[in-house]
């Protein structure tokens, strides 16, 4: 199935669920396609998350409307964890989840042996940013990629049509290292962001000092990511799936976030301009473009 085919008209919306409250709030904002995480092996594990018993009831929930949903696979697993794994399988398999979402080639592997029609999308964690990299994964049986976010349109652009759908982050926070490849919680605290525990030292205060200079603040905190004035351009490059980050956030954030976008795309698909300041009152650490799209083309 092509990009093309698969969203009609325009691009999919994806939003994020960290628990049953926020999942309403986004398919009721408009949104297309919800990403979620199991108690199990999400990179988000500080979020409420849903057991199999919740992820049975988002799933209806989701389906009943005609809505996809997406499971979060995306943590480093060790092998003792591999029975978890298993476990986490059939719950993808029981609610009928429509793809997959992982950084690791070893899970994928496994997952595509015990859940053969299941779709896999990389996460963004594999930070996939040309389009070898697309090639790579369309080879080894991925059916999208969640490209990394410092790509400008014109990579973006060269990666599309190449037999993998192209999903992109428009909205939220950011990490402050290349597509959340940062070690700093686990060398300080022994929280890898990479087995979902980030202790975010990066919003921390920090000083420095130098022979003529001495400033203090949140010097490594990034503001937060905002395509909504974008998403034409997105567009045109061939990004099929917009992606909303929030699964720490409250149902009250999401909703608002994808009622946002769910309006911008609904005012292209018119011929219309979107508000371009839609957002200005929603909780942000200030706003940005990225570091790649807005910035560099």
């Amino acid at each position: 199935m092509t990009q093309e085919t698969l969203f009609a008209p325009g691009a999919e919306l994806l939003a994020p669920a960290g628990d049953m409250e926020a999942l309403i709030a986004a398919v009721e904002a408009g949104a297309d396609a919800v990403y979620l995480g199991g108690k199990l092996l999400s990179a988000r594990k500080n979020a409420g998350n849903f057991d199999a018993e919740d992820l049975l009831r988002a799933a209806d929930y989701c389906h009943e409307r005609d809505r996809r949903l997406y499971v979060t696979v995306n943590t480093l697993i060790r092998d003792e964890e591999f029975p978890l794994l298993e476990d986490l399988a059939g719950q993808i398999a029981r609610a009928g989840a429509a793809a997959a979402i992982g950084q690791d080639f070893g899970v994928a592997a496994a997952l595509r042996a015990m859940l053969p029609g299941l779709e896999l999308h990389a996460s963004t964690q594999m930070a996939v940013h040309n389009r070898q990299g697309v090639d790579f994964l369309r080879a080894n049986g991925f059916s999208r990629v969640v490209l990394a976010r410092e790509m400008t349109f014109t990579e973006i652009e060269d990666c599309a049509g190449r037999g993998l759908q192209l999903e992109v982050f428009v909205h939220g926070a950011l990490c402050v290292s290349c597509s959340g490849q940062c070690l700093m919680s686990s060398v300080i605290g022994g929280r890898s962001g990479n087995r979902g525990l980030c202790a975010q030292p990066c919003r921390l205060n920090y000083q420095l000092e130098g022979p003529a200079v001495r400033v203090e603040g949140a010097l490594l905190s990034t503001r937060d990511l905002n395509l909504l004035p974008h998403l034409q351009s997105l567009r045109d490059a061939g990004a099929g799936s917009l992606k909303i980050e929030g699964r720490l956030k409250g149902s009250e954030y999401v909703g608002q976030v994808t009622a946002a976008y769910r309006r911008a795309l609904d005012a292209l698909e018119a011929g219309e301009t979107p508000e371009p300041d839609a957002l200005k009152h929603v909780f942000n650490r200030g706003y940005t473009a990225g570091y790649g799209p807005g910035l560099t083309d």
